[in-house]
């Protein structure tokens, strides 16, 4: 005898269960927006390293930011037509 396995998907109507990548997302949204803000603060008085003049921390928090803002707009929860 073969036992059948089938796997059907769980939703229930009431919620819908959020993908890993809008909370990744999120993360990289909220670690872009601390770095690109210490950063920015630290733009009037850099430190004293060898490639200052390239604010990488601006860099840096930026592109996480926008890549933080993709996955949360992207994966974000959509209404449910009925």
């Amino acid at each position: 005898m073969k036992d059948e396995v089938r796997d059907i998907p769980v939703r229930h109507r009431h919620h819908e269960m959020l993908p890993v990548w809008f909370f990744i997302g999120v993360l990289l949204l909220v670690y872009g927006v601390i770095i690109l803000f210490v950063s920015l603060r630290e733009y009037s008085h850099p430190i004293p390293v060898v490639m200052a003049a390239y604010h990488a921390g601006v860099w840096g928090g930026v592109v996480l930011s926008a890549l933080g803002s993709f996955y949360t707009i992207r994966f974000r929860r959509r209404a449910r037509k009925m």
